[in-house]
């Protein structure tokens, strides 16, 4: 299980700028993202190094943070992997309800990063299907 970081931001110029120079001045490394946005606000979704003290970090600055678990699960990188994970997961009657690309590091293997109502229990459905889950 990972732990995601989730920062709603003032949707203006140099804001995705901000969040990533507190991330620096605390060496926490982004491992995977994703953004949303809206006229006025935007959520940026994040995998980090060290979620807590993002988060922590990121309030101090003023920004609304909140952390989340998501699954990760490392997918060889051929065509229709995707696919046969999520109809892993539609099998279970289980809801996506956002994913985003990340990658290992030390293996080179894709990572989906993948939010539901239920991760833990995902999590193991898909271990026991023999998916690498993080």
């Amino acid at each position: 299980m990972l732990t995601q970081i989730s920062v709603y931001a003032e949707n203006k110029k140099g804001a995705f700028q901000n969040i990533t120079k507190v991330l620096l001045e605390n060496n926490i490394n982004i491992l995977g993202s994703v953004t949303n946005d809206s006229a006025e606000y935007g959520i940026v979704r994040m995998v980090v190094s060290d979620a807590d003290l993002a988060c922590t970090a990121l309030k101090e600055n003023g920004y609304l943070c909140r952390t989340t678990s998501v699954i990760g699960v490392e997918l060889a990188d051929e065509v229709g992997n995707l696919n046969k994970l999520l109809l892993s997961i539609s099998d279970g009657n289980i809801n996506v309800d956002y994913l985003y690309l990340s990658f290992n590091r030390q293996s080179g293997q894709p990572i989906m990063v993948f939010h539901t109502d239920e991760p833990q229990a995902v999590a193991n459905c898909l271990s026991r299907q023999g998916y690498t889950v993080l």
